[in-house]
């Protein structure tokens, strides 16, 4: 079930957020109807599963891969992801990384620049829980304004 990947959390569109799906777990994500996996943690984490992308494909889905290091995210990430959200459309997409931390502060823009939310609509769970114990780094990034390159 979807809902037992850690930290998961679903906005309208449908836009599904997570941290690191076990290799099983990615069959729940093609059953719950999405069509596209953004995967925003590095390939050497720990909790890393080798060859995810072959694995995410082989359940028909799309995969796509935006290693943003979580000691330091950079607005080209969040511009990189901005384009592929966009281009994906409202096409069912589920974002992770490895605790759905760096998802959140991505959506947190991504929602408000592209679809129009306010800033307490585009703060999931994760991001309000995170948010009293986050570093200078990803406050510097929520502060990041609309005009990226």
């Amino acid at each position: 079930m979807i809902e037992e990947i850690v930290n998961y959390f679903e906005f309208a569109g449908p836009v599904g957020t997570a941290g690191q799906p076990s290799a099983e777990q990615f069959a729940d994500v093609a059953l719950a109807g999405f069509h596209s996996v953004i995967n925003l943690s590095m390939p050497d984490a720990h909790y890393a599963i080798p060859h995810e992308g072959s694995l995410v494909t082989a359940h028909g889905l799309n995969y796509f891969h935006i290693p943003v290091p979580f000691d330091a995210p950079e607005a080209e990430h969040l511009s990189l992801f901005i384009k592929l959200m966009n281009s994906l459309g409202h096409d069912g997409i589920f974002v992770h990384c490895g605790a759905n931390m760096r998802v959140s502060a991505f959506m947190y823009h991504y929602l408000q620049w592209n679809r129009g939310l306010t800033a307490e609509q585009a703060t999931s769970p994760i991001l309000r829980a995170w948010l009293p114990r986050m570093d200078p780094i990803w406050r510097r990034f929520l502060e990041l304004s609309q005009t990226l390159p």
